[in-house]
Protein backbone atom coordinates (compact mmCIF):
# COMPACT_ATOMS: atom_id res chain seq x y z
CA UNK A 1 0.00 0.00 0.00
CA UNK A 2 1.42 3.12 -0.79
CA UNK A 3 -0.22 6.55 1.28
CA UNK A 4 0.17 9.74 -0.63
CA UNK A 5 2.16 12.48 1.19
CA UNK A 6 0.11 15.22 3.39
CA UNK A 7 0.65 18.59 3.91
CA UNK A 8 3.61 18.30 5.51
CA UNK A 9 4.99 14.81 5.27
CA UNK A 10 5.79 11.41 3.41
CA UNK A 11 4.97 7.91 4.28
CA UNK A 12 6.32 4.64 3.87
CA UNK A 13 5.88 1.14 5.28
CA UNK A 14 9.03 0.18 7.03
CA UNK A 15 10.20 -3.32 6.56
CA UNK A 16 13.21 -5.93 7.67
CA UNK A 17 15.94 -3.50 6.18
CA UNK A 18 14.81 -0.45 8.24
CA UNK A 19 16.38 -1.83 12.21
CA UNK A 20 18.86 1.14 12.10
CA UNK A 21 16.17 3.71 11.11
CA UNK A 22 14.20 2.08 14.69
CA UNK A 23 17.29 1.96 16.82
CA UNK A 24 17.95 5.26 16.10
CA UNK A 25 14.84 6.26 17.55
CA UNK A 26 14.91 4.26 20.28
CA UNK A 27 18.67 6.02 21.95
CA UNK A 28 16.76 8.75 23.83
CA UNK A 29 15.47 7.85 27.07
CA UNK A 30 12.67 10.62 26.97
CA UNK A 31 11.57 8.73 23.70
CA UNK A 32 11.37 5.52 25.51
CA UNK A 33 10.01 6.77 29.37
CA UNK A 34 6.35 5.72 28.73
CA UNK A 35 7.49 2.44 26.66
CA UNK A 36 10.07 0.99 29.21
CA UNK A 37 10.53 3.68 31.65
CA UNK A 38 13.02 5.13 29.92
CA UNK A 39 15.48 2.18 29.27
CA UNK A 40 17.12 2.54 25.31
CA UNK A 41 17.44 0.14 23.09
CA UNK A 42 19.77 -1.99 21.83
CA UNK A 43 20.74 -3.22 18.34
CA UNK A 44 20.07 -6.76 19.76
CA UNK A 45 16.66 -5.71 20.81
CA UNK A 46 15.54 -4.01 17.79
CA UNK A 47 17.13 -7.13 16.07
CA UNK A 48 15.65 -9.89 18.11
CA UNK A 49 12.56 -8.03 19.57
CA UNK A 50 11.39 -5.01 17.60
CA UNK A 51 11.85 -6.63 14.30
CA UNK A 52 10.48 -10.07 14.58
CA UNK A 53 7.29 -8.95 16.16
CA UNK A 54 6.81 -6.15 13.12
CA UNK A 55 7.28 -8.46 10.76
CA UNK A 56 3.92 -10.58 12.20
CA UNK A 57 1.92 -8.19 12.08
CA UNK A 58 3.31 -6.19 8.81
CA UNK A 59 0.88 -6.76 5.81
CA UNK A 60 1.22 -4.21 3.31
CA UNK A 61 -2.02 -4.71 1.35
CA UNK A 62 -4.13 -3.67 4.63
CA UNK A 63 -1.53 -0.96 5.64
CA UNK A 64 -0.59 -2.46 8.53
CA UNK A 65 2.96 -2.07 10.01
CA UNK A 66 5.10 0.20 10.90
CA UNK A 67 4.81 3.70 8.57
CA UNK A 68 8.11 6.20 8.00
CA UNK A 69 7.07 9.56 8.83
CA UNK A 70 9.27 11.98 6.80
CA UNK A 71 9.18 16.16 6.34
CA UNK A 72 8.18 15.81 2.47
CA UNK A 73 10.81 18.88 1.53
CA UNK A 74 13.37 17.63 3.06
CA UNK A 75 13.19 13.60 3.72
CA UNK A 76 14.16 13.70 7.11
CA UNK A 77 13.20 11.08 9.47
CA UNK A 78 11.04 12.31 12.09
CA UNK A 79 9.13 8.94 14.06
CA UNK A 80 7.21 6.76 12.66
CA UNK A 81 3.27 5.37 12.97
CA UNK A 82 2.09 2.05 13.96
CA UNK A 83 -0.72 0.52 12.60
CA UNK A 84 -2.13 -3.09 13.73
CA UNK A 85 -5.18 -5.19 14.35
CA UNK A 86 -5.87 -4.59 18.21
CA UNK A 87 -4.67 -6.89 20.60
CA UNK A 88 -2.35 -8.66 17.94
CA UNK A 89 -0.01 -10.38 20.23
CA UNK A 90 -2.53 -12.20 22.63
CA UNK A 91 -4.93 -14.09 20.34
CA UNK A 92 -7.59 -11.81 19.91
CA UNK A 93 -6.48 -9.61 17.13
CA UNK A 94 -9.61 -7.67 15.64
CA UNK A 95 -8.66 -6.81 12.28
CA UNK A 96 -11.50 -4.35 12.13
CA UNK A 97 -9.92 -2.56 15.38
CA UNK A 98 -6.91 -0.96 14.11
CA UNK A 99 -4.30 -0.15 17.28
CA UNK A 100 -2.05 3.37 16.53
CA UNK A 101 1.16 3.76 18.26
CA UNK A 102 3.49 6.74 17.40
CA UNK A 103 7.33 7.39 18.30
CA UNK A 104 8.99 10.17 17.23
CA UNK A 105 12.44 12.09 17.60
CA UNK A 106 11.96 14.54 21.41
CA UNK A 107 12.91 17.73 18.69
CA UNK A 108 9.78 16.79 16.61
CA UNK A 109 7.41 16.99 19.51
CA UNK A 110 4.81 19.42 20.02
CA UNK A 111 5.04 20.12 16.26
CA UNK A 112 1.63 18.08 15.46
CA UNK A 113 3.62 15.85 13.25
CA UNK A 114 2.20 12.50 15.39
CA UNK A 115 -1.21 13.99 14.70
CA UNK A 116 -0.62 14.80 11.09
CA UNK A 117 0.29 11.74 10.23
CA UNK A 118 -1.90 9.26 12.54
CA UNK A 119 -5.34 11.39 11.29
CA UNK A 120 -3.47 10.86 7.41
CA UNK A 121 -2.70 7.15 7.22
CA UNK A 122 -6.32 6.78 9.61
CA UNK A 123 -8.41 8.58 6.60
CA UNK A 124 -6.21 6.93 3.60
CA UNK A 125 -6.23 2.92 5.21
CA UNK A 126 -10.14 3.54 6.26
CA UNK A 127 -11.01 4.62 2.42
CA UNK A 128 -8.55 1.69 0.95
CA UNK A 129 -9.75 -0.96 3.41
CA UNK A 130 -13.12 0.03 5.23
CA UNK A 131 -11.47 0.00 8.64
CA UNK A 132 -13.90 2.07 10.61
CA UNK A 133 -12.61 1.48 14.34
CA UNK A 134 -9.38 3.24 15.93
CA UNK A 135 -8.03 2.50 19.16
CA UNK A 136 -4.92 3.40 21.06
CA UNK A 137 -3.59 2.97 24.46
CA UNK A 138 -1.09 5.04 26.73
CA UNK A 139 0.00 5.18 30.16
CA UNK A 140 -2.37 7.31 32.55
CA UNK A 141 1.02 9.56 32.87
CA UNK A 142 1.56 9.91 29.10
CA UNK A 143 -0.23 13.09 28.79
CA UNK A 144 1.23 13.79 25.51
CA UNK A 145 0.21 11.07 23.51
CA UNK A 146 -3.29 11.37 25.54
CA UNK A 147 -3.37 14.68 23.89
CA UNK A 148 -3.04 13.35 20.46
CA UNK A 149 -5.35 10.45 20.98
CA UNK A 150 -8.44 13.63 21.41
CA UNK A 151 -6.99 15.42 18.94
CA UNK A 152 -7.47 12.74 16.50
CA UNK A 153 -11.18 12.61 17.72
CA UNK A 154 -10.44 9.80 20.12
CA UNK A 155 -12.87 9.34 22.93
CA UNK A 156 -11.87 7.47 26.53
CA UNK A 157 -13.59 3.68 26.70
CA UNK A 158 -11.65 2.41 29.87
CA UNK A 159 -8.30 1.80 31.93
CA UNK A 160 -7.20 -1.63 32.24
CA UNK A 161 -4.66 -4.07 32.03
CA UNK A 162 -3.13 -4.05 28.64
CA UNK A 163 -1.61 -8.19 27.90
CA UNK A 164 1.30 -8.44 25.66
CA UNK A 165 3.90 -11.13 25.62
CA UNK A 166 6.89 -8.67 26.96
CA UNK A 167 4.55 -7.89 30.27
CA UNK A 168 1.65 -6.19 30.97
CA UNK A 169 0.80 -2.67 31.29
CA UNK A 170 -2.01 -0.73 32.90
CA UNK A 171 -3.12 1.56 30.23
CA UNK A 172 -5.83 3.83 29.30
CA UNK A 173 -8.03 3.01 26.12
CA UNK A 174 -9.04 5.25 23.74
CA UNK A 175 -11.17 4.38 20.34
CA UNK A 176 -12.68 6.44 17.24
CA UNK A 177 -15.06 4.79 15.07
CA UNK A 178 -15.02 6.84 11.79
CA UNK A 179 -18.13 8.24 10.15
CA UNK A 180 -19.68 6.28 7.11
Amino acid sequence: MKIRPSQRLSYRLMDEHDAKLLFQLDQNPKVMKYINGGKISSQQDIDDILMPRMLKYLNPEKGWGIWQVCLSESEEYLGWILIRPMNFFIDAANPDDLELGWRFFEKNWGKGYATEAAKHLMQNIAQITGVKTYSAIAVKENHASIAIMKKLGMRYQKSGIHKDPLGDWQVDYYQLRLQD
